[in-house]
């Protein structure tokens, strides 16, 4: 059964962490950017803060050393709930929105979907964007390993946490014996390309400012920009080829950038079947979307046709969800194409959203497999991945994750449907949603201001539904789980 004094005393850490953060732009508001928005930042943080003392003196004698997996799901699953309600207050205070708008654009910073409210971006407090941004690389790598990493106390129920929150349907993939060092090792990585990002978007021509902010957004595969349009504000072909590189970075396993650093051996990303497959679909996929947009006449030479398409498949398969050309005024049927790369999803231990292409490959090999046994119904066949036999346990959780991946899709599109937004609307609003993508086609295809409020919370409910990856939340309402 869930102990509720763990849950209670680790969410103090969460609440703490937005306090620190809006405290650090409250400063940043008053002192380096003076745009007098520093309130927004310092009365909620102030409040954050306090509860979270009042909740760690009260739960001062909870042993977290002794954190069950049912504790583990309930505080991944909280933890983006309450940071995304309190993440919502400076939004709330600087732009004037409604609260319901307000949580929406912080779950979606928070979760990387990207998909936001706002209009104006230009002319808003630098501040206040730069915390947008900051919002999507903190939720990156994610909150939950953030207090793995500083908490040693959770060296025992750590492994709990960080495989309730880390993306994928193989979860026992340690770096080192110690779960905290494990987290450290990934923030450590999660910072250096960051750094790397920031340096090559600087030298690429972007201010300080933009390096930085969109560095934040690149690498974490989320998607905000300082500006409304996006990456095309810098109308400049380098800067998105950069952003290709590094998008494609934060799409790879962040486990498996740390042994190719620690080995020294770039040859490990090609020997790896997962990030080989996901390489060769961007590749196959950039060259169908070239050729396309030329033969279509949409852009004049093929090296425009390549940096366009090269650039949204990349955007749209990591989950990005950065722009760069109108979509708008692209044929109808590349939205569509669009939304399969959003579904493919990046790697599985990385910042991506979508399906995760392992269990792409899974699932293509299981079909294939079922076809060959049709042939030749003798045969004992193995289903094989990189290398290895795939347990049954793991092959029926693909198969799960897969249907239910499809069968949420349409029932979440119902009911947006229920609240007034036309099909096309509703599903691609839906699939920007549920694969953490952001940016949607037909009335949501600016921004989300066209959806109603009831609509806004169930697709900000579809946010983290899919940023979890469906069944850790959906462990919570499985009667057995409230059970001893």
């Amino acid at each position: 059964m869930v102990n509720a004094r763990n849950t209670t005393r680790l969410l103090s850490m969460p609440v703490l962490w937005m306090g620190v953060v809006q405290l650090c732009f409250g400063l940043l508001s008053l002192f380096l950017f003076r745009d007098r928005v520093a309130a927004a930042f310092l009365e909620p943080a102030g409040v954050m803060l306090l509860a979270s003392l009042l909740i760690t003196v009260a739960t001062s004698k909870t042993d977290l050393s002794k954190v069950s997996f049912r504790d583990a799901l309930m505080f991944a699953t909280l933890t983006w709930i309450v940071t995304g309600l309190l993440g919502g207050f400076p939004i709330m205070l600087v732009t004037d929105v409604s609260f319901t708008d307000a949580v929406f654009e912080s779950i979606s910073a928070l979760t990387t979907t990207g998909a936001t409210i706002l209009t104006g971006l230009d002319n808003m407090p630098k501040s206040f964007l730069l915390y947008r941004q900051f919002l999507q690389w903190m939720g990156g790598l994610g909150v939950v390993i953030f207090v793995v990493a500083v908490l040693p106390m959770l060296n025992v129920g750590g492994m709990r946490l960080l495989k309730a929150e880390t993306p994928g349907p193989v979860k026992d993939d340690r770096l080192t014996p110690r779960i905290a060092n494990t987290a450290h090792y990934l923030w450590f990585i999660y910072l250096l390309i960051t750094f790397l990002c920031a340096l090559a978007y600087y030298f690429g021509g972007m201010s300080p400012y933009d390096a930085i902010a969109h560095s934040f957004t690149t690498v974490s595969t989320g998607g905000f920009s300082t500006h409304d349009a996006s990456m095309w504000y810098f109308q400049s072909h380098t800067l998105l080829a950069v952003s290709n590189v590094f998008m494609l970075l934060g799409a790879i396993s962040f486990a498996l950038h740390f042994r190719v650093l620690h080995s020294t051996t770039p040859r490990l990303y090609w020997k790896d079947e997962e990030t080989r497959v996901f390489l060769y679909l961007v590749a196959g996929l950039t060259l169908i979307l070239t050729f396309y947009l030329h033969q279509e006449g949409r852009y004049p030479d093929w090296e425009e046709s390549l940096s366009f398409s090269a650039f949204h498949v990349i955007s749209f398969i990591t989950s990005t969800g950065y722009g760069a050309a109108d979509l708008s005024s692209w044929p109808a049927v590349t939205a569509m194409f669009l939304v399969f790369c959003a579904y493919l999803g990046g790697c599985a231990g990385s910042t991506a959203g979508g399906n995760k292409i392992i269990r792409d490959i899974i699932t293509f090999k299981v079909i294939r497999r079922e076809i060959r046994q049709i042939l030749h119904p003798q045969a004992v066949l193995s289903l094989r991945y990189q290398g290895d036999e795939v347990d049954n346990d793991i092959r029926d959780a693909v198969m799960g994750f897969m249907s239910f991946a499809a069968g949420s899709t349409l029932v979440i599109t119902l009911m947006l449907m229920g609240t007034g937004l036309d099909f096309w609307s509703s599903f691609t609003a839906v699939a920007a949603c549920i694969n953490v993508l952001g940016p949607g086609f037909g009335q949501v295809g600016s921004n989300f201001q066209p959806v109603s409020d009831i609509g806004i919370w169930i697709l900000s409910g579809a946010m983290i539904l899919g940023r979890l990856e469906y069944f850790t939340v959906l462990a919570l309402f499985v009667p057995a789980f409230w059970r001893y």
